[in-house]
């Protein structure tokens, strides 16, 4: 099942520069939270905290806390590596290992982690995954074709696979279908509104429609001018987010009279 995520006063620097200031949320478990606003507010360097990815970059690091089930992510004793076992990441780009089948694809995650798997164990698993990603029926023939040789909508569900492989917590997902054709795109929010019964899901998403449709809870995040820090302006269920927001700039956004 999924887990619940707190942010408490999360503040994120590149170096000196406070990308984004102050930002607190409560994530509910197995329910899907969407993050909206103009580029460069920071949605994806707040979801990338979330996973401790963010520090992959020199000189990046965050003050505050992000709780998971109550734990922080950020303690002195917690191994980012544990960390991205909880919580999965699936990128804007698909990006299949290129070297690598279907099957092994999915199979990266466990192997990175030196989980030993037995054969069966390990078919068991491929199934179970490229099942979970609405994918299986069409890939099942080919398992060890290259991960690459895939449509862009196949691939993009062959990374949610690979993701829920190794058995998360939460799945983040940076805008999963902006490179995406329509009926791709339908195909993956489906799949997202079926994993949220197993996983708690953050979306980063540039499309209105797409939060409307598939977020149960939407963040709106802003900034005051460039080269000021992001903040979260608005955080609220979608279906007042989007028909009756209580915030005016989020309104603004949401009617696209913004800016």
């Amino acid at each position: 099942m999924g887990q619940r995520i707190d942010v408490n006063h999360l503040n994120v620097y590149y170096g000196n520069f406070l990308a984004v200031e102050d930002v607190n949320m409560h994530i509910e478990a197995n329910k899907v939270t969407a993050f909206i606003g103009p580029s460069g507010c920071g949605k994806s360097t707040v979801l990338r905290t979330l996973d401790r990815m963010h520090e992959i970059i020199p000189g990046a690091h965050c003050k505050g806390e992000v709780l998971l089930e109550g734990k922080n992510l950020y303690a002195d004793d917690v191994d980012p590596v544990a960390v991205r076992r909880d919580v999965g990441m699936v990128f804007q780009r698909p990006n299949p290992f290129p070297t690598m089948s279907i099957r092994e694809n999915v199979l990266a995650g466990v192997r990175l982690n030196n989980r030993k798997i037995s054969k069966s164990d390990a078919d068991d698993l491929v199934e179970w995954a490229l099942r979970g990603a609405n994918l299986w029926q069409e890939v099942k023939d080919r398992l060890d074709n290259p991960g690459i040789g895939l449509s862009g909508g196949q691939q993009q569900r062959l990374c949610i696979a690979r993701a829920v492989a190794v058995h998360p917590q939460v799945l983040l997902m940076d805008e999963p279908c902006s490179a995406l054709d329509p009926i791709s795109t339908l195909a993956v929010e489906d799949l997202i509104n079926e994993l949220k019964g197993e996983y708690t899901i953050v979306i980063v998403t540039h499309n209105m429609q797409q939060a409307a449709r598939i977020a149960d809870f939407t963040g709106f995040f802003n900034l005051k001018a460039v080269g000021q820090p992001g903040h979260l302006e608005y955080f609220a269920d979608t279906t007042t987010m989007f028909n009756n927001p209580q915030n005016e700039e989020a309104e603004r956004y949401i009617t696209g009279r913004f800016g």
